[in-house]
């Protein structure tokens, strides 16, 4: 089966290449596209080169337009049986790609919501406003929409592609993450969800998603839960 990785980034030329070498030591069969969303630290210069060394597929946005824009984008040219999408910023690790796409070989998933929360993986300790501001965003997912995740915002999350595929996404930032999950779960897919290990890296570090992010995301999970 193969595995279409996805890897958006933004002004990540610390960590690039580093992630990359991760991605080269998964013994999988995988398609690698890289989608540079505006990047000016020198990021892009580094993916053209990692792209044309090991033949990736390399998409540059001149602006930026967003993580779920750039996910969109490389899913236009996705061409494998699962598709991940895979952060730039070392935060997780692509070593656990095989017991995600276990679950779509064998359990017949459409998709795999890595979750930080469930199971016994480590994961670095969040501070106390990040962690409940994820369980309040996941509860009140659950109770819409009646299910039981235990990690709507992660962004560790594998799909089959024809399903991905097969709906609309709207948000071009990061309410396509729970937009994503909300549509499957409407439309019946199979979602199964699996412990992740997490590498939480904080903003002095350059983390971008903000308070108004969760804002925004409690309107993008009311609007595609009840409209």
């Amino acid at each position: 089966m193969l595995l279409t990785i996805i890897i958006p980034f933004y002004n990540e030329k610390d960590t690039l290449g580093k992630v990359i070498q991760k991605i080269l030591e998964v013994d999988l069969e995988k398609e690698v596209i890289l989608v540079d969303d505006g990047s000016n630290d020198g990021s892009s210069d580094i993916a053209r080169e990692i792209c044309e060394k090991h033949n990736f597929i390399f998409i540059k946005h001149e602006k930026n337009m967003g993580k779920g824009a750039a996910f969109k984008t490389a899913l236009a040219r996705t061409t494998g049986d699962a598709v991940i999408i895979q952060d730039a910023d070392l935060e997780l690790e692509p070593h656990e790609y095989p017991k995600l796409l276990y679950l779509i070989e064998h359990y017949k998933a459409d998709v795999v919501n890595g979750s930080r929360f469930s199971g016994s993986e480590y994961h670095r300790v969040l501070r106390l406003k990040h962690h409940l501001g994820n369980m309040v965003l996941t509860w009140y997912t659950n109770f819409l929409n009646q299910v039981s995740l235990s990690d709507i915002c992660s962004g560790f999350k594998m799909f089959k592609t024809d399903v991905i595929k097969s709906i609309n996404i709207e948000q071009d930032r990061f309410g396509f993450t729970p937009e994503i999950m909300i549509k499957l779960i409407k439309k019946k897919c199979v979602c199964y969800e699996i412990g992740i290990s997490y590498h939480w890296r904080g903003y002095a570090a350059g983390k971008k998603i903000t308070w108004i992010d969760a804002i925004k995301d409690l309107w993008y999970i009311t609007k595609y839960s009840l409209f």
